[in-house]
């Protein structure tokens, strides 16, 4: 059965997110701190976390800092309205998407399974298994990109949004319609979630991310994947 972490320190926040979630059929762990989350991820299976950012002991995005050293767990950030500077922060630091509170039953059931598909690698596109691209190869089956042959850690996330661009290398999308076809969700604040991921996708896989090679912006339009000599296999 899939596990979701649910880690806030209002317990009846934390109640009414398990009711849901056990409706649809997932097991649900509990943690009221950063602390305790980082410790649950750490000794115990779980597929998905749902997480507070400001909590006692230690907030949401020092543990997801903590996180990410070990693991690529989808993170979904609880946010209240006004923290946006917090948000992006955690987005910054690994976390997949945010919901703001309060929030929507249907809303948290729907970015929970969003995250989970791409987690558990279910409904993938097989038709273009492998993309190399320069020297960025991306391999769809193992879910694995690498950079001249050097394994790099992305997050499910990043991972979607990677393999999005490299399969329309050259073409400018959208932020709005990268968000549709990641998130599968209506991309209210697209711009600012997409950039921050865009951002992260640059420090990881370009040498110079002040002057990309191959993630490009162009203004006022969207993202691009540049360099478009290309093999693509199944």
């Amino acid at each position: 059965m899939t596990t979701i972490l649910i880690c806030d320190d209002d317990r009846d926040i934390t109640a009414a997110l398990a009711v849901y979630l056990k409706a649809e059929g997932y097991a649900v762990r509990t943690a009221s701190n950063g602390r305790e989350a980082v410790e649950t991820v750490r000794t115990t299976p779980v597929q998905l976390v749902l997480m507070d950012i400001m909590m006692p002991v230690m907030d949401g995005v020092t543990a997801m800092a903590q996180i990410r050293e070990t693991s690529n767990v989808p993170v979904i950030l609880l946010t209240a309205k006004g923290e946006d500077s917090n948000k992006i922060l955690g987005l910054n630091v690994g976390a997949d998407d945010y919901i703001t509170k309060p929030f929507n039953p249907v809303e948290v059931v729907a970015r929970v399974r969003s995250q989970l598909r791409r987690y558990l690698q279910l409904g993938a596109d097989t038709r273009a298994a492998r993309l190399a691209i320069g020297s960025i190869t991306l391999d769809d089956r193992r879910k694995e990109v690498r950079r001249d042959g050097e394994l790099i850690g992305l997050t499910p996330t990043e991972y979607e949004i990677l393999k999005l661009l490299m399969a329309r290398c050259g073409e400018v999308i959208a932020p709005r319609e990268i968000y549709r076809q990641v998130w599968h969700a209506e991309p209210y604040g697209a711009e600012a979630t997409v950039a921050v991921h865009i951002r992260h996708l640059r420090e990881k896989l370009e040498l110079n991310p002040a002057e990309p090679r191959y993630l490009k912006v162009v203004w006022a339009q969207g993202y691009k994947f540049e360099e478009c000599e290309r093999d693509a296999m199944t």
